[in-house]
């Protein structure tokens, strides 16, 4: 049985089903086990990833073909998923906004790392193994999004940009609830001073997400999920919750790129969020 962490704030909305699965529930074996649900990953796609997504699928209550990824690339880029009746002009974003209807065929996803919707049935699903998984919605308007928010995304502007999408939808910027979920903690996440000064030259205030490493010198460990949640609050979303969990630390239940990398494993499975309308 797939297993699934639901954030307390979201859980108050009756208007969505959402939730971060952990590995737990699927198909897949070895490095992949059991429910990796990422086409990116030398898993089968055919029958073991189809298999993780249609499980994951049942448990968000949609069809499915209607549960939708993009290929994340670590951009800021945001597509509106739209229902496949949907008017072009019917309130949505007219600023240039990548709009697609669902399904997509499975190997043809839109390149993009953030998406929005107003639409019913339609799970926007996020896939992450370190990075950050953000889940949004604004319950007056019903509409939500879904963003992948590794460092390069997060400095780049994706949560920014999947806000924006919301708020050109007709969300209130300020009525919009987020949940950062599983990442890399800050204890997990070493990085060199390379890496820490592109955060200070973007901004000298992002020093406070990094603190020296306690084992190596001229090493930081980097605050992801806390950097999120600041990126969130800056641009106006007043209800951000953090992530209780370490994807690094917790292996039963979350796979890790970084932990995979460590081991010289190869591969690394991908873990999925999601979030949609009911």
């Amino acid at each position: 049985m797939t297993h699934l962490i639901h954030a307390p704030r979201l859980s108050e909305i009756d208007s969505i089903r959402h939730g971060f699965f952990t590995r737990e529930g699927g198909v897949s074996e070895g490095i992949y086990a059991s429910l990796q649900c990422g086409r990116g990953a030398t898993d089968d796609p055919r029958e073991n990833v189809a298999e993780n997504r249609a499980r994951a699928a049942k448990a968000m209550k949609v069809k499915r073909e209607s549960l939708v990824s993009c290929y994340q690339h670590h951009s800021a880029d945001v597509v509106v998923v739209e229902a496949p009746s949907a008017k072009v002009d019917a309130g949505f974003p007219s600023d240039g906004a990548t709009r697609i209807m669902p399904p997509w065929r499975p190997g043809k996803p839109p390149k993009a790392d953030a998406m929005v919707t107003r639409t019913p049935g339609i799970a926007l699903g996020i896939l992450t193994a370190d990075c950050a998984p953000v889940l949004f919605t604004e319950p007056g308007t019903g509409i939500i999004g879904a963003a992948h928010a590794g460092w390069k995304g997060a400095l780049g502007g994706v949560l920014e940009a999947t806000v924006e999408a919301m708020v050109a939808m007709g969300a209130e910027r300020q009525r919009i609830v987020a949940a950062i979920g599983p990442c890399i903690s800050q204890a997990s996440y070493q990085v060199d001073e390379a890496y820490r000064d592109r955060f200070k030259e973007a901004d000298g205030g992002n020093g406070r997400f990094f603190r020296p490493d306690p084992e190596e010198d001229g090493k930081f460990r980097f605050d992801l999920p806390g950097y999120c949640a600041a990126r969130l609050t800056a641009c106006g979303v007043k209800d951000a919750a953090l992530p209780a969990y370490c994807t690094y630390d917790e292996e039963r239940m979350f796979f890790s790129n970084r932990r995979a990398l460590h081991r010289a494993e190869g591969d690394y499975g991908r873990g999925l969020s999601a979030i949609a309308l009911r």
